[in-house]
């Protein structure tokens, strides 16, 4: 009789007879996969290339009754779960090597209320997605800047892009999300339904179920901005960096200018002669007026001599998509991450040295300038933490060969080191790896505890650990 070998909760490899396979496989609209199918490993990529794991069996969801289907499934065998929604994450928590994944990308609908401003959008829709259907109508939230990142990844750890220094993070616009717990009951948490549940989603991660659909707030937002691109050599670098830094400091909330450090890509407006050399790049987005923007981003364009300029009326959609060239499924990639109140002029510098160490044309380091509305929210208010986090500075290892591992992690993980004792300590989740379990705890600080209280309750067996994972406030994390 033919078996599906599995790794169990505790690391034990058990096996699931025919008979109850077949019993499962029935129970999900989408079917179940396993090594043997052809689409079996289309189906088990994820966008990070150095993740390479083979689940021993994959539920494609359709609904929420396939969800609760799988997750009782694999409580009854102890069996090790992941998620996948858009499979973006740099520590590849999608696939669970053994266990029993649960792709969500059949699960993407999404309901625009143009009346109540409100989005419903299903757990495997992407960025793109949602931002296409709310664009529509002249709508939208807080999201990334990757449109093929996933909605409930991003949600579930705080999420963070141009919008934020207006409308804050973008688990300050969720309203509600409907879950699948460790139970396989469905609970629907709001500020009034499972408030403790609901605070806990706001940035916890996926450890206290499957999220299968999310409730946001929608602002009015373009659907033209002014936005794009100021790029200078990395020969004025100093000089721009500080210039910019003191800029951030004064910017108002609709304006958003980040930092990329890197080798030039071939852009259409960059001369050929500047292509594959250093530079620094500005991309700013202001969420007002046109008009607005023109005016409270010209000061960008006085920080040097730029080489190269790519600013206007831009369609929000459009440059929610401008990143993408950049960030293709498949690459290697290894990430470090630090969070600052301040830049100082010392922080600057080291960071300008690291990017002319950069290891590959695809590294690079960004900085991305946050504040704004989500500083206003209390610490304490959601389970996401990093509210004094002014900027955030995301070392980015991105290369192709296997060969080149250790010397990009190398490079990512010394520009971390140099950098750790001019940044608060914290992290953010989405952007931790697989080997920084460690720093976790330090970037939920006060909130961890209340988070392990959460976890015990909806969550005692840990049923839900392929994510940073919180453990049970009862029991160590096994």
């Amino acid at each position: 009789m033919q078996t599906v070998t599995y790794l169990t909760l505790d690391k034990d490899v058990r096996q699931v007879r025919q008979p109850d396979f077949s019993a499962f496989a029935a129970q999900i609209s989408g079917g179940v996969l396993d090594a043997t199918d052809p689409a079996y490993d289309e189906a088990r990529k994820v966008w990070n290339g150095s993740v390479d794991r083979r689940p021993a069996l994959i539920a494609k969801c359709l609904t929420e009754g396939d969800v609760q289907a799988a997750v009782r499934f694999a409580a009854a065998h102890r069996m090790l779960i992941s998620v996948r929604g858009g499979g973006h994450h740099i520590a590849g928590n999608a696939v669970a090597e053994g266990g029993l994944m649960l792709d969500m990308s059949g699960m993407s609908a999404i309901h625009v209320d143009t009346e109540k401003r409100i989005a419903r959008v299903g757990a495997g829709a992407l960025l793109k997605d949602f931002d296409r259907e709310a664009q529509a109508h002249g709508l939208a939230t807080p999201l990334g800047i990757n449109s093929t990142t996933g909605v409930a990844g991003l949600t579930l750890g705080g999420g963070f892009g141009w919008l934020t220094r207006r409308h804050g993070m973008t688990v300050d616009n969720l309203l509600s999300a409907t879950v699948v717990t460790a139970d396989g009951a469905v609970r629907v948490a709001s500020a009034t339904s499972e408030p403790d549940l609901f605070w806990a989603l706001r940035g916890g991660g996926g450890n206290f179920g499957v999220v299968t659909s999310f409730e946001f707030r929608l602002h009015p937002v373009g659907p033209e901005l002014y936005a794009g691109l100021v790029v200078y050599p990395a020969t004025q670098g100093q000089q721009v960096l500080r210039a910019w830094r003191d800029f951030t400091t004064q910017a108002p909330d609709e304006l958003s200018v980040w930092v990329v450090l890197r080798k030039a890509p071939p852009l259409p407006f960059l001369p050929e002669s500047v292509h594959g050399t250093n530079v620094v790049v500005l991309p700013l987005v202001h969420c007002g007026s046109v008009e607005d923007g023109e005016r409270a981003a010209a000061p960008v364009l006085r920080f040097g001599e730029p080489v190269g300029t790519a600013l206007g009326p831009t369609p929000y959609a459009g440059f929610q998509t401008a990143f993408d060239p950049l960030l293709t499924p498949g690459a290697r990639n290894y990430w470090k991450s630090n969070n600052f109140n301040t830049l100082s002029n010392e922080a600057l510098d080291l960071v300008l040295a690291a990017a002319e160490r950069v290891p590959g044309p695809e590294c690079e380091i960004f900085m991305a300038q946050l504040g704004g509305a989500m500083a206003r929210v209390k610490q304490d208010a959601t389970a996401f933490a990093g509210r004094d986090a002014n900027y955030i500075m995301n070392v980015h290892g991105r290369w192709r060969d296997a060969g080149d591992d250790e010397r990009v992690r190398a490079w990512a993980r010394e520009v971390f080191e140099a950098a750790a004792r001019h940044a608060t300590g914290s992290g953010y989740v989405n952007f931790l790896t697989e080997d920084e379990a460690e720093r976790v705890a330090a970037s939920y600080g006060a909130n961890h505890e209340r988070l392990q209280a959460v976890k015990q309750r909806f969550d005692p067996d840990n049923l839900f650990r392929m994510n940073l994972n919180i453990a049970p406030a009862a029991s160590p994390h096994r």
